[in-house]
């Protein structure tokens, strides 16, 4: 059994090496970018800001101060500005039973967010992101249904941080935002 150990290991690591598989690079800032600070719809304490602070911080991205702490240290001009213009989460039915209860829903958040430069020009244009997760909730049983929503809510934020993270590298890394007057 251990002489085929060996060999079988090589031909897996020579299929891995040839399928194309690599590692995600670190998110791409512009090197003149500067501070950045990240702004919600409603607060700047929200968890999606909080990640997405923690995201650019990880990118090597300077965070600014929310505005109210600290912004006479950094005039409002002097900062780059991912600004969350909406959340929105809804539930969906999509299944019902035969007494006309939902059993199973979508639960669905979307975003809309805007990256400006400090100068004000765009460096990622107005977007939306939406993801969903389905969940079954029997009406009969809903005993976990609210823990459930709860983790699907807290992996659909970090997901969402993570899709506009990418979507931000992905501007940056494709060049220069052409927007016409």
């Amino acid at each position: 059994m251990t002489r085929f150990r060996l060999p079988l290991l090589l031909v897996a690591l020579v299929f891995l090496a040839g399928c194309g598989f690599h590692l995600r690079n670190k998110i791409a800032l512009p090197s003149d970018l500067g501070p950045v600070r990240v702004m919600g719809a409603s607060t700047s304490y929200s968890a999606l800001v909080t990640s997405l602070s923690r995201g650019l911080q990880g990118a090597g991205a300077t965070l600014a101060a929310p505005i109210g702490e600290d912004s006479a240290a950094m005039p409002e001009e002097q900062v780059a500005t991912l600004r969350i213009l909406s959340e929105r989460w809804g539930d969906l039915p999509i299944a019902v039973d035969q007494f006309g209860r939902a059993q199973e829903f979508s639960l669905r958040y979307a975003v809309v967010f805007a990256f400006k430069r400090a100068d004000g020009t765009d460096l990622v244009p107005q977007q939306v992101v939406e993801l969903s997760r389905d969940y079954v909730s029997p009406p009969q049983d809903a005993t976990g249904t609210a823990t459930e929503r709860e983790v699907l809510a807290d992996e659909l934020r970090r997901d969402m941080a993570a899709s506009i993270l990418r979507r931000i590298d992905g501007v940056v890394r494709s060049g220069p935002v052409n927007v016409a007057p």
